[in-house]
């Protein structure tokens, strides 16, 4: 249960980070509201996943779902960079998260 916990914190990371683009400086109400809420959530399902995984696994896997998600979202909400080395950095982060689930013992 604890790495489903981990995935949606990750998500909600994904939203809170792509909220605060919307936010224009937290001068946007219902995007900042968003943000917020999103990184509450975040941080209380990430808490509650490192209660049995080790911090150092639930971290780097919280931060690269975070990376992941707000790198292709950037890509089609934003027009950001599809920079085939950029793609292949975001490949190597996929690989070690998977990489990390698959050597953890719980």
């Amino acid at each position: 249960m604890e790495w489903i916990y981990l995935i949606i914190a990750g998500i909600f990371e994904t939203g809170w980070a792509v909220g605060m683009k919307y936010s224009e400086g937290l001068t946007r109400l219902y995007p900042t509201v968003f943000t917020v809420l999103c990184l509450i959530i975040s941080m209380l399902l990430l808490e509650k996943s490192l209660r049995v995984l080790p911090v150092g696994t639930g971290y780097a896997v919280w931060t690269g779902i975070g990376i992941i998600g707000t790198t292709i979202l950037g890509i089609f909400l934003f027009n950001e960079s599809m920079d085939i080395l950029r793609i292949l950095c975001i490949m190597s982060i996929t690989l070690g998260i998977i990489g990390l689930k698959l050597l953890s013992v719980n």
